[in-house]
C-alpha cells in the first residue's frame, strides 16, 4: 500500500457533491422536523457533525490525503411524503486532489448522527444510500451522477463569507 504522490499536480479547484438518504417513520420525521428530540435538534447536529467530518477524513480513511479545505456545507431536510431525511453535503477546495471523499464522509457523519439522536425513537431507520453525484475540478474535469444532477444552487463553488470589519 501507498499513498500516492501528488506533489507534482497543479492546485485547481475542486467541488464535490454527495447525498446520503435516511429512511424513517413519518412519527420520527414529525419529531426531527419540530426539533422535538430529547437529545435536541438532531438536523442541526447533522450539519455540524457532517462539517467536522469532512475536515476529518484523513483521520478516518487510511491513504486519504489530508488537504486544506476551503468550504464546506451540509444541507439536511426531511421529505415527509417519501419517509426520507436527504442529505446534501458539498466541499470545496484548492487543492491537488479532490474532495469526493471529504464529501461523502461529510453526507454519511450527517446521516449517523441523525441515526444516533432517534434511534430511541425508531430503531428501524436504515441508510439506504450515499453517493456522490457531481465533481469538478483536476485533470479529469467535470464529473456528474446521469441520474441525478446536482440542483443549481450547488453547482456554485463553495467560498467562505468575506468578514465584515466592526467599526470600534
Amino acid at each position: 500500500m501507498k499513498m500516492i504522490d501528488v506533489g507534482e499536480k497543479e492546485r485547481t479547484s475542486r467541488l464535490a457533491i454527495a447525498r446520503a438518504e435516511l429512511r424513517c417513520s413519518r412519527d420520527t420525521l414529525k419529531l426531527l422536523n419540530e426539533g422535538r428530540l430529547e437529545k435536541g435538534d438532531a438536523l442541526a447536529a447533522a450539519r455540524l457533525a457532517g462539517i467536522m467530518a469532512a475536515k476529518r477524513t484523513p483521520d478516518l480513511l487510511p491513504l486519504c490525503h489530508p488537504i486544506v479545505l476551503a468550504g464546506a456545507d451540509v444541507d439536511v431536510a426531511c421529505d415527509e411524503r417519501a419517509g426520507l431525511v436527504r442529505i446534501e453535503a458539498r466541499v470545496h477546495a484548492v487543492e491537488r486532489t479532490g474532495v469526493e471523499m471529504e464529501a461523502l464522509t461529510a453526507a454519511m457523519a450527517a446521516a449517523l448522527t441523525i441515526y444516533d439522536m432517534a434511534k430511541r425513537h425508531d430503531r428501524g431507520m436504515e441508510i439506504v444510500s450515499v453517493r456522490l453525484v457531481h465533481k469538478s475540478g483536476g485533470r479529469s474535469g467535470s464529473w456528474n451522477r446521469e441520474d441525478e444532477a446536482p440542483q443549481p444552487p450547488a453547482q456554485q463553488p463553495l467560498t467562505a463569507p468575506r468578514a465584515k470589519k466592526v467599526p470600534r
